[in-house]
This record gives structure tokens, sequence and C-alpha cells, in this order.
């Protein structure tokens, strides 16, 4: 009986113990799973995707987003105006925010076009609850530069878990850059308005052969 107890008792914490050490994992270890995952399921979908770039919004939701602190990216990216949105507004704005995510991480990747990948290794964490981890994206032709992509990860002093929060691209921060797009819809239409415009930009189709610029229309 004391067996079949310990076998039953083993079942059912060792998912817990999987996502406890899980959550513990570096942001260089996690920034590896995620690069590697969303890149091999882009890959043995390469033909569907092409078909239907909509696919890319589910590799997104299963393989990146559980890593990023959504709310607090979404509470950094109004800035100021953070702490003068009411309860209801902000659920609201945290929904679209998450979508638009989806949408914008969807588009960036229908741009991939099967380069290689280097992820920077670890580094000394003591002291650190902020750190950037680089991935460089390697086109074939040696003569083109890599693409550096720097993301941002903020760990919890609660739960020591590291989460994912911005990704700058070659230098340039999407919290940042939306942070100065969005303060002046907040300040001249109020939260509602750039919560629509977020529903609007998140319901966009993903084209690969989009304008990269031109993605983003909450202004």
């Amino acid at each position: 009986m004391l067996k079949k107890l310990l076998i039953v008792a083993t079942l059912f914490f060792t998912p817990f113990v999987m996502a406890a050490q899980a959550d513990m994992q570096s942001p260089y270890q996690k920034t590896e799973i995620a690069a590697d995952n969303v890149f091999k399921a882009i890959n043995s979908q390469n033909s569907q995707i092409k078909n239907n770039p909509e696919i890319l919004r589910s590799i997104v939701k299963t393989d990146l987003l559980p890593y990023v602190h959504v709310k607090y990216a979404a509470a950094l990216a109004l800035g100021d105006n953070y702490k003068n949105v009411d309860k209801a507004d902000r659920d609201a704005y945290f929904s679209a925010f998450e979508q638009y995510l989806v949408q914008a991480f969807s588009q960036a990747l229908s741009m991939y076009n099967g380069q290689t990948y280097q992820v920077e290794k670890d580094q000394d964490l003591t002291g650190k609850n902020i750190v950037a981890v680089r991935v460089l994206l390697i086109n074939a032709d040696k003569n083109q530069q890599p693409i550096r992509l720097d993301f941002q990860w903020r760990k919890n002093t609660a739960t020591g878990e590291w989460q994912a929060y911005d990704m700058v691209a070659e230098g340039v921060s999407m919290i940042t850059t939306k942070q100065s797009e969005w303060s002046t819809i907040v300040r001249q239409q109020g939260i509602k308005a750039l919560i629509v415009q977020l529903q609007q930009q998140a319901n966009q189709k993903i084209d690969p052969n989009a304008n990269p610029s031109s993605n983003g229309q909450a202004k």
C-alpha cells in the first residue's frame, strides 16, 4: 500500500518539481530553449506557414509568450500614464497588449528565412535582477552582418523566476519606442482609444511581404 502511495505521490508532484526547475533556469537557458522551440516549430511547419502565415500566432503563443512578463511589459509601455488607468481599463489594456504582442512577434517571425542563430553564453548573474541576452541571426551570405536581438530579462525578487519584458532589435527597444508613441495617444484621447488601436493592430493579418517599418499602426 505504501509503495502505491509513493508512486501516486511521485506522479502527482513530478510536474510541479519540473515547473519549479524551469522557473529557476537562467535567462540564457530560457532564451536558448525558447529559440530552439520557436525555430524548430517554424522549420517543421515551413510549407504550411508559407500557405498560411497565421500559423505563426499559435507558435508564438505556445513557445514564446510563456516566457514574457506581459503585464510588466504593458505597464512599462504606458510609462507614467499607467498609474492613472483604473482597474477595468487596465485589464482591457493588458488583454489588448498581449494580443498585440502575438501579432507583432508573429509578423517579425514571418521574415525568418532559415537563418542560423546564436544565443549568448551564460554569464555570471550574481547580484543582477536585470540582464540582456543577445541572440544573433546569422545569414548564409557572409557579406551580410548578423541581425542583433537583445532580449531584456527581469528577475522576480519574490520567486527568483526570470521573465522577458522587452526586445531590442538592432539597438531599438520595443518598449521605449511604444512608450513615446503611445503616451501622446493616452494624453490626448485616453486609454480606451489606445486599446482600440491595439486591438486593430492585433487583428492585422500576418504578411511576410509587409514593410517592417509599417508594422505597428498604434501610433
